[in-house]
């Protein structure tokens, strides 16, 4: 088996502290190059194109633009990019969008480094990944029925402080419907009032605060 002579990786994270503590972790690594960092989504296209990594360690929550959106960016010019999404948050609704958009892992950052080595490897290698625990969660939510785009931006406004009258104002709907809504996100979210539906679409990543 021939072995690479070194993986070389890009970093994408806002966190100072998280970035440096993950350059420290590739560097340590003989087979691996850290060949640039970025903080934000646009800084990561623009080292992605520069510098061509064979992976990329990408932060979910950029300051400018979502990892997502990041990486769909960099995909759409270079679709046999592999990325990896790094975040202290396991929404279902995340990972699966992540997911499907072509991320070849999904890793929280609390996860030991000698595991994150391993991921880049196997992802280098043409492999996915996915840990047990974001698995498991996945699963858990998998015969949910999502939430429409309409009923998001209801549960957004909701997370806003506003009531139905004002959410109907500012989505130029009925506050009958907004009713409908709302009853339909209780449902499929299984909530019992508006402060534990918001709580649940955070959880979940349905929505951020």
């Amino acid at each position: 088996m021939s072995v690479s002579p070194q993986i070389r990786v890009l970093s994408v994270d806002d966190h100072p502290l998280l970035h440096e503590g993950l350059a420290t972790v590739i560097r340590n690594q003989p087979n691996m190059l850290l060949v640039g960092e970025a903080s934000n989504g646009r800084d990561a296209i623009q080292r992605f194109r520069e510098q061509k990594p064979d992976v990329t360690l990408m932060d979910l929550r950029l300051p400018d633009m979502s990892g997502i959106d990041a990486m769909l960016a960099i995909r759409s010019e270079f679709p046999e990019a592999r990325i990896i999404i790094l975040t202290t948050f396991a929404g279902d609704v995340e990972i699966q969008r992540a997911l499907a958009s072509g991320a070849r892992a999904y890793m929280l950052k609390s996860m030991p480094p000698k595991e994150l080595v391993e991921v880049i490897r196997q992802v280098h290698a043409g492999k996915k990944r996915i840990p047990p625990e974001i698995a498991a969660h996945l699963a858990e939510h998998y015969s949910d029925e999502a939430l429409t785009e309409r009923e998001v931006e209801v549960l957004q406004q909701i997370a806003g402080g506003n009531r139905n009258r004002d959410i109907a104002d500012k989505l130029f709907i009925t506050e009958e419907t907004v009713k409908v809504h709302i009853k339909h996100i209780m449902e499929k979210l299984g909530a019992t009032d508006r402060t534990q539906a918001v709580a649940i679409g955070v959880r979940r990543g349905f929505i951020q605060l």
